[in-house]
């Protein structure tokens, strides 16, 4: 019997409009607190064999020195739970405290001696009692409570140790892992994550042990959010304690991907005051995810007393399920369009063709003609710096008002206007025209817009608040009956590189999750012409962002999708050397996703909704799968990468790469 779990309201934070953390219980981990008034705690994992003693001590330490303030170590047997004694012990020997979190997939007796020796243990319910098997089960109310009577039996033992010892616990819930029993009844949903936290925490709480903090993590962002939302709702709703929520987005990839990916879901989280620690998971050594979870935590520092936004009356939107908001089509916008990039390079004066490289399209002079990249721009924004050349076909440009009007061919070119200038002015565009509009002047906008067929928004907000500001702006817009397309813009001022990926993935990121926007646009600041190399790599990572936004949010696939576990002490192979052996021989596979995994505990489950994977089975062996099915088992390493491209090819997905001439 399938449950259809109802919302009854759709509360998950304490404002929308204004800045404010949820206050949640403080939960003490040798230590360091999560959670109450404490600041965010920051986290990473190792990715050393737990046997290593002095090789997981090292990266332990390396770690902490990149700011990690709680460290979390695979246990997946008894003989690497005993061993984080050792662990532990040398690095109190060495001066460092930080506490340690022991993590347990399918083995309860780890659990239960790890409990006794680190500060925290972390419990996955997908398999903590249950072994997954991928199948459908009939369950009647009867025959379910005797699988949860089995799992209190087999969950109550931990519960005893860690409250007598003073230890936490994480009861970590994984969207890829989800038992038969909560996929039978709630099917592969954010309320079924919910529920088997749930179920275990019922069972803390009946032994009144409360030294908890909850994830919901998923490597597609929307169910990560959509998740912690409704996790929140039904805390509140049940009369459970305000547990604290470790926030992460599992498999997000390596590189530009896994950190724009890693903003989306955690930043838009840490937008509406959700979250009390951190752990971004990248494919890389993990002294390098501790400062990008750092660079997220410490913008919402100073956030509170931003400039006042309205508050939101009447809510359009149920943040536990995706739904795009309903736009119509104007030229090739809204509708059921993909939604746009448009790249800022207005701010450049006298562009060439051979510059346009930086926003995906390519000129080779010796052919006399044009070529694009999977992240080529569909439109440029030049302001009052129009582009001189003939643009390839596809490609199209925005120019300021006033410049609009002194170009003799609009082929191609469209007009964009502020507020002031689209009350007065008497030339329009016949088929698209831009409002440059910003988020406190939309109610004045609104009478002008009402009954246009040919305008789309370009939203910007000053907003220090400024995701929140532009969903209000959003609000305000569907509120009315404006059913214009919107392309959401933000810009930043005097930001590394890093910044602006994580910055950007996190403002846009978050409205596109909530289904808002269809299109994207980072601001070009103003710049001295001779910084134009470094104007152009401005450029260029802007516009690489931008795509990576659309699809880490899953609203346009226009690349390879790689679903890489960022590594631990279980992992059978080098999996940054792999990730980037797959990347480049499939990396021009446009929209496939490509799961990566080093152990079974990273397999088909963890994948969730890769379209293939690649999954370590033992030492030198690896087991390929077309979505959760196993097509090959134990294939030798060095012949895995053929044979996963010869299942891609027998799948009809594969396409010859282009030849680089």
């Amino acid at each position: 019997m399938e449950v259809k779990d109802t919302v009854q309201n759709f509360n998950y934070c304490n404002s929308l409009t204004a800045y404010s953390r949820r206050k949640t219980i403080p939960v003490n981990v040798g230590g360091v607190w999560i959670g109450g008034d404490h600041p965010i705690v920051v986290q990473s994992m190792t990715t050393k064999d737990t046997m290593d003693t002095e090789g997981s001590i090292e990266e332990c330490i390396r770690m902490i020195e990149s700011g990690c303030e709680l460290i979390r170590i695979t246990a997946p047997s008894k003989k690497e739970a005993e061993n984080l004694k050792n662990i532990k012990e040398g690095l109190r020997q060495r001066g460092y405290s930080v506490p340690l979190v022991a993590d347990i997939h399918f083995t309860p007796n780890a659990a239960e001696i790890a409990a006794r020796i680190v500060e925290k243990v972390r419990i996955n319910p997908g398999n903590y009692a249950d072994k997954k098997k991928f199948e459908e089960i009939e369950y009647t109310d009867e025959s379910y409570q005797a699988e949860l009577d089995r799992i209190r039996e087999r969950f109550l033992p931990l519960v005893k140790i860690c409250k007598k010892h003073g230890t936490a616990m994480r009861i970590g819930t994984n969207h890829g892992s989800l038992s038969d029993r909560i996929m039978s009844r709630y099917g592969d949903t954010p309320m079924g994550m919910v529920e088997s936290a749930l179920e275990f925490l019922r069972i803390c709480e009946d032994e009144n042990y409360h030294d908890i903090v909850i994830s919901m993590k998923s490597s597609n962002t929307q169910v990560m959010v959509q998740a912690y939302r409704l996790l929140v709702n039904k805390l509140e709703e049940g009369g459970f304690q305000p547990y604290p929520l470790h926030l992460g987005v599992t498999e997000a990839g390596d590189g530009e991907d896994g950190r724009v990916k890693s903003a989306v879901g955690i930043g838009t989280l840490l937008e509406d005051g959700l979250g009390d620690t951190v752990r971004v998971s990248l494919t890389e050594d993990p002294e390098f995810e501790a400062p990008v979870a750092r660079a997220l935590i410490d913008r919402y520092t100073h956030r509170a007393g931003h400039d006042e936004i309205k508050p939101i009356a009447e809510y359009p939107l149920n943040p536990f399920d995706y739904e795009k908001r309903d736009s119509r089509e104007v030229y090739n916008f809204g509708g059921n369009n993909v939604p746009r990039v448009i790249t800022d390079i207005s701010k450049v004066k006298a562009i060439t063709e051979k510059e346009m490289k930086n926003v995906g399209h390519f000129y080779l002079p010796e052919l006399d003609k044009w070529k694009m990249n999977d992240v080529g721009c569909d439109f440029v924004y030049s302001g009052q710096n129009p582009v001189s050349f003939m643009l390839p076909n596809g490609l199209k440009e925005i120019i300021d008002w006033a410049a609009w009007g002194k170009v003799e061919d609009h082929t191609n070119k469209f007009p964009a206007f502020t507020l002031a200038e689209l009350k007065e002015a008497g030339e329009f565009h016949s088929e698209l025209n831009f409002l440059k509009l910003k988020d406190i002047d939309v109610e004045e906008a609104i009478p002008v817009l009402l009954g246009r067929t040919d305008v789309v928004i370009i939203l910007q907000s000053d907003n220090k608040h400024n995701m929140p500001a532009l969903r209000r702006a959003f609000i305000a817009l569907i509120n009315a009956g404006i059913s214009l397309p919107v392309v959401s813009e933000v810009g930043y001022q005097n930001q590394d590189a890093d910044q602006t990926m994580l910055f950007a993935a996190t403002d846009l990121g978050g409205l596109l999750i909530d289904g808002l926007g269809d299109g994207v646009m980072l601001g070009l600041e103003e710049k001295d012409q001779s910084e134009r190399e470094a104007l152009m790599d401005t450029i260029k990572l802007h516009n690489s962002v931008s795509f990576g936004v659309l699809q880490a949010a899953r609203t346009r696939m226009s690349k390879t999708e790689y679903i890489s576990c960022p590594s631990c002490g279980r992992t059978l192979f080098d999996l940054q050397e792999t990730t980037a052996m797959i990347r480049k021989r499939t990396d021009h596979l446009k929209g496939v996703k490509i799961g990566i995994m080093g152990c079974i505990v990273n397999g088909p489950g963890e994948m969730a909704d890769a379209d293939y994977g690649y999954v370590g089975s033992g030492k030198g062996k690896i087991t390929l799968y077309k979505g959760k099915e196993v097509v090959k088992r134990s294939v030798p390493s060095e012949h895995a990468v053929d044979e996963l491209i010869n299942i891609i090819r027998e799948d009809g997905q594969w396409i010859e790469p282009e030849k680089v001439e």
